[in-house]
């Protein structure tokens, strides 16, 4: 995997493992075991629901302790005039002028229809590092660019944003 996550996505991270643990599991837990004292399991749909719900749990644990483990760490420090994981920046499109807002954040906190794109994203990637007045240019792809000029930046605290889940 090797996402790269910065200290406080691994706090939440592990905030949540300790969430499904101590409250999820036991309820899923208590879940299944009483859907199963209902009877005949092969007709059971409350028992195989429980279950769904106990293993997908599991499931997740899973995959937050494997993200840890296998996650780069990086700062979020960045100059408080440039772009830094963390900071909303406003941007102008060069092309037809208009203007949006976004905050750069890690891949797994991404998430484009909430304005939070990620580092690793074309737009995130050409962003990081630059300054307020510096126009850059965005890569799509081999054949789709454009350009966008930094009009302000602001160094956001953290504000809980949700890690993605999947």
């Amino acid at each position: 995997m090797y996402d790269e996550l910065t200290p406080s996505d691994i706090k939440k991270m592990e905030e949540e493992i300790e969430y499904r643990r101590l409250v999820v599991r036991p309820k899923a837990l208590e879940d299944v075991k009483e859907a199963r004292a209902h009877g005949d399991l092969s007709e059971n749909f409350e028992y195989y629901a429980a279950k769904k719900v106990k293993n997908q749990n599991e499931s997740r644990i899973r995959y937050l302790e494997r993200m840890i483990r296998t996650a780069r760490v990086i700062s979020e420090d960045s100059a408080a005039d440039e772009v830094g994981i963390n900071n909303t920046v406003t941007v102008k499109f060069v092309d037809d002028g208009m203007e949006e807002t976004y905050k750069i954040v890690t891949t797994v906190r991404g998430n484009s229809l909430e304005g939070l794109i990620s580092n690793e994203s074309p737009l995130g990637k050409a962003l990081l590092g630059h300054k307020v007045g510096d126009t850059v240019h965005v890569q799509v792809n081999e054949s789709v660019g454009y350009d966008v000029c930094i009009r302000c930046i602001e160094n956001t605290e953290d504000d809980g944003d949700k890690i993605r889940s999947f």
